[in-house]
């Protein structure tokens, strides 16, 4: 059975999937999800480049803000670094090795906890870092880390599940209500949300080989010109049906508390996610109320629901509801996970770096329907081809994580763009973490022209974006943090 065909067979048992619950099997199925394949995800072989990809430096430049933050903390005896998501455990690495050489009494005491879902890239990170696991300097979690609060099959949307259980709720000859306050007043629109392939030779890093065509997630890309929502959509020229169907999304299953670390709760904590939220499932609203994922005639087709409560509180808040075509998300998982995991920290700080969005930029009319996928360095804004081999992702809105921080007691710092905080740390040495290495003019132009793809408009340094919050920390240390240093913006 492919993947297609066990979320076919789960829509035929439970009815239409919420859109979050699509996007979770799609990625995060233990057995056919995109995250759970052997298949290369990341670099020239794969399907898209991070930061760390680009070179060491961004990794050294946060060893250096890291060290920072310890000791603005009042340089502990210990401090655990807790990574969401890190993939292949390129930054990890760089933090570590650079940490070693450059911040010696900072690696002394730095234990590094690193939280991946994926059993694939478990194995990867257990062979990169097996001698420091056993002389206990990093500590891999066995389970699912931050994810044991996510009880796959529960109900995000607040709203009783048996309402709408069972075959004979599946569909509805009544259209869904169209509430009042799904209707916003905006004065333009922008469906740009994806990645825009650029040439980009010769920027990465020595284990790749230039790969002439690169795909960075997050970007601005515009849709299919001329296309329509419904084809861009993928339903394959289906039309859109109302449905009557609550959801079995995401739910929370354990509380802050139960979450695995290495030392000790007392002891401080920074916790560090780069692309992480961007691929935790959101539900999907429009006009037409909150979207169902069902299937005919061996197609998937979209439908729609009442929205829940939950769901339009959370855009009368962090977002701006839809009118006609336009489609937005609603990212309730990311707000779960970010409550409980600041609510985690007792003293310390949480760094989140990301494409996104302000509810400023929203009301603005851009940012909205963000969905898009990435496979094979080609970016696309169809969710439904291919299903477990393409990335899905949205982009991340930065207003509802930051409330949802600060509601946990975290004094949260204002957006910055990934160049400014960058620059901020590099500026002091003049970004001599960078080129350090070099030994030839020509070692140094190439060093140049990765960190100029880091920072500049051009690359990643206004598509990227950096939250930072702090507990337990003086607003006036933390603000003197140098990746703080440059322009800030509103949330």
């Amino acid at each position: 059975m492919n993947l297609r065909q066990k979320i076919e067979q789960e829509i035929g048992e439970r009815g239409p999937l919420p859109f979050s619950r699509y996007m979770e099997l799609c990625l995060y199925d233990s057995e056919l999800g995109y995250y759970s394949r052997n298949a290369e995800k990341f670099g020239k072989a794969g399907d898209f480049y991070t930061s760390s990809d680009v070179h060491a430096v961004f990794g050294r430049l946060l060893a250096r803000q890291f060290d920072e933050m310890w000791r603005a903390l009042g340089s502990p005896a210990e401090i655990e670094l807790l990574e969401l998501g890190p993939g292949r455990g390129l930054f990890a690495q760089d933090v570590l090795d650079w940490s070693e050489k450059k911040f010696p009494e900072f690696y002394r005491a730095l234990r590094y906890t690193l939280d991946e879902r994926s059993p694939g890239l478990r194995a990867r990170l257990e062979a990169r870092f097996r001698e420091r696991i056993e002389r206990g300097k990093v500590r891999l979690l066995s389970g699912a880390g931050a994810f044991s609060m996510i009880d796959v099959g529960g109900n995000p949307t607040g709203e009783d599940p048996s309402a709408g259980s069972g075959q004979a709720a599946r569909r509805s000859t009544e259209p869904s209500r169209e509430p009042q306050r799904l209707k916003p007043s905006r004065q333009t629109q922008d469906h740009t949300a994806g990645l825009k392939a650029q040439p980009f030779q010769n920027l990465e890093r020595e284990e790749f080989q230039s790969p002439g065509h690169q795909e960075f997630r997050g970007s601005e890309q515009e849709k299919r010109p001329g296309a329509k929502p419904e084809e861009l959509r993928c339903l394959e020229g289906e039309a859109h049906p109302s449905a009557i169907r609550e959801g079995h999304g995401f739910s929370r299953a354990e509380s802050a508390s139960d979450i695995q670390r290495a030392l000790a709760s007392e002891v401080p904590l920074i916790i560090f996610a780069n692309e992480f939220f961007d691929a935790l499932p959101v539900e999907v609203l429009s006009e037409k109320g909150s979207l169902r994922i069902s299937t005919r005639d061996g197609r998937f087709v979209e439908e729609w629901t009442e929205p829940s409560r939950k769901e339009l509180d959370f855009l009368d808040r962090y977002g701006v509801h839809p009118t006609g075509s336009d489609r937005t998300e609603v990212a309730l998982l990311s707000q779960q996970v970010m409550s409980d995991v600041a609510a985690a920290v007792r003293r310390g700080f949480f760094v989140v770096i990301d494409y996104g969005y302000t509810r400023e930029e929203q009301l603005a009319g851009r940012h909205l329907d963000t969905i898009m996928t990435y496979r094979q360095h080609s970016a696309s804004p169809n969710p439904y081809e291919a299903p477990g081999e393409q990335d899905i992702t949205a982009h991340v809105n930065f207003t509802a994580l930051a409330a949802a921080a600060e509601q946990a007691g975290m004094q949260m710092h204002k957006l910055l763009t990934q160049s400014q905080f960058l620059l901020g740390i590099g500026e002091a040495n003049q970004f001599a973490d960078a080129f350090e290495d070099c030994r030839l003019p020509q070692e140094r132009a190439k060093v140049a022209l990765q960190l100029k793809h880091l920072v500049t408009p051009s690359g990643l340094g206004e598509t990227f974006h950096v939250l930072v919050g702090s507990k337990g920390v003086d607003r006036k240390l933390m603000d003197g943090l140098c990746g703080l240093s440059f322009g800030k913006g509103a949330l």
